[in-house]
């Protein structure tokens, strides 16, 4: 049983001189205490990832199961060289990588040292690692003088949060403190990558989870692997967050549907209607109760990754719809990650 307890919840802005927030919320975590604090792509539920009774209370949060590892997160790409073994054949492409995608919404799997503790991998021998760009994150990163482990503010297996008041209802009570710096820029978790050796014994990357950091900018840089290509293929999932077939879904049943194709209702359920653009053929059907674009007009792929989470959950919150239908979206670039997502969203109806 988590103890019900007051949740601050302190404005900060980034652009300004925060160094006395961070200090606060430093002290907080390293006093074993939780707080949510905003990456670019959704918020985290921070604690200090050398504290294992802090740890433990984020998966008692969260309600998140113990098999399920974090992600730490640092405010230097330097600082992973203390906690990580990278072996010397990998070196050369984590170098280029973290250059490439550092600071941003790119975590490497890397192999990590006993530092390390064994609740923040569920035991595995790899750590998953990140340099967020968001300024408050690392800001308390540095405060602290340690990776903070955070997995998205909210309940296990529900819609990621992209703004502190998505926090607060989801977290609220539950934990102490909650840093509110507006919306995320990104709105979809970081892209996830264990560099390894490809059957040729070549450094390539395997691909763990679709992101920001697309397949057609990673390709630029290294060949890119599916999970289970390549050597060390044997390795048990999940080996990184978000590799669960059932996740990031709202309460309500989510059903995906081709734009192209006609929709037939069920008699006596509401259905409202996630659209690409709120100009298919399918959001022209009369039998919507509400429909939401998330690029409304424009197409835009980055506009619709910024707006998914956001619009997933006001169509959750929306008393007047039963079941939600997202539209399949364009398998390109961002639209990837997206339908990564709205499927797994989609496994939980299936699962039921």
């Amino acid at each position: 049983m988590i103890p019900r307890m007051e949740t601050r919840v302190m404005e900060v802005d980034p652009l300004e001189d925060c160094r006395s927030v961070y200090k606060e919320a430093a002290g907080v975590l390293a006093e074993g205490g939780l707080v949510a604090i905003p990456t670019e792509t959704v918020y985290g539920l921070g604690a200090d990832a050398l504290n294992t009774e802090a740890v433990a209370n984020v998966f008692a949060v969260k309600a998140r199961p113990s098999f399920d590892p974090l992600i730490c997160h640092f405010a230097k790409a330097k600082d992973i060289k203390d906690y990580t073994e990278v072996p010397a054949e990998l070196q050369p492409l984590v170098d280029k990588l973290a250059k490439e995608f550092w600071p941003g919404p790119m975590t490497l799997v890397l192999p990590r040292k006993p530092i390390i503790p064994d609740i923040v991998t569920s035991g595995l021998p790899t750590v998953a690692c990140r340099v967020p760009s968001h300024e408050v994150m690392r800001g308390v990163a540095r405060a602290l003088e340690h990776p903070i482990a955070a997995p998205s503010a909210n309940r296990f297996g529900h819609i990621s949060p992209t703004s502190a008041q998505a926090v607060v209802k989801e977290l609220g009570g539950s934990i102490p403190l909650v840093l509110d710096a507006g919306a995320c820029s990104e709105g979809l978790e970081s892209t996830i990558l264990m560099p390894c050796l490809d059957e040729k014994g070549k450094p390539a990357v395997r691909l763990l989870r679709e992101g920001p950091v697309t397949r057609e900018k990673l390709r630029g840089i290294c060949r890119v692997l599916k999970p289970g290509k390549g050597k060390a293929a044997e390795e048990v999932l999940p080996n990184a967050p978000g590799q669960l077939k059932s996740h990031y879904a709202p309460a309500k049943p989510l059903i995906l549907w081709n734009p192209r194709e006609e929709f037939t209702p069920e008699e006596g359920v509401s259905y409202g209607l996630i659209s690409y653009e709120g100009e298919s053929a399918l959001a022209q059907q009369e039998c919507w109760t509400e429909v939401m674009p998330l690029s409304p007009g424009s197409g835009r792929l980055a506009e619709a990754a910024v707006r998914l989470f956001a619009v997933m959950r006001a169509m959750d919150e929306n008393d007047e719809v039963q079941v939600i239908v997202a539209e399949e979206l364009p398998e390109t670039g961002l639209g990837c990650a997206m339908m990564d997502r709205l499927r797994r969203a989609a496994a939980k109806r299936e699962e039921a």
